[in-house]
């Protein structure tokens, strides 16, 4: 059964950085559209960033310019680049198939809590 893991998640002040990073068993990540989702506490799960199988990302606005998703197709891990990160951004944070056909069962996510 594929399996989609997330970590690199934590605790960061206001301005701090953090880098996810995915991985998955049984399938080839690169072929996937991808993308990472956060789901805030009260929330609807929502798509923050993605990538296309030609490299091609899409940011949501409150993100854009701070965030950045990239694959590492050797070691089929894909990465979400948090930078200048805001208490508004404290979520659970998850990968997943961008396409809902090709969606896998959700993981656990990572937490990301950004405070002083």
């Amino acid at each position: 059964q594929v399996q989609l893991v997330e970590s690199g998640g934590g605790l960061v002040q206001p301005g701090g950085s953090l880098r996810l990073s995915c991985t998955a068993s049984g399938i080839t990540l690169s072929i996937y559209y991808m993308g990472w989702y956060r789901q805030a506490p009260g929330k609807e799960r929502e798509l923050v960033a993605s990538i296309n199988g030609n490299g091609r990302t899409n940011y949501i606005d409150s993100v854009k310019g701070r965030f950045t998703i990239s694959r590492d197709n050797p070691k089929n891990t894909l990465h979400l680049q948090m930078n200048s990160l805001r208490p508004e951004d404290t979520a659970v944070y998850y990968c997943n198939m961008v396409v809902t056909q090709s969606r896998r069962p959700w993981g656990q996510g990572t937490q990301v809590t950004v405070s002083s």
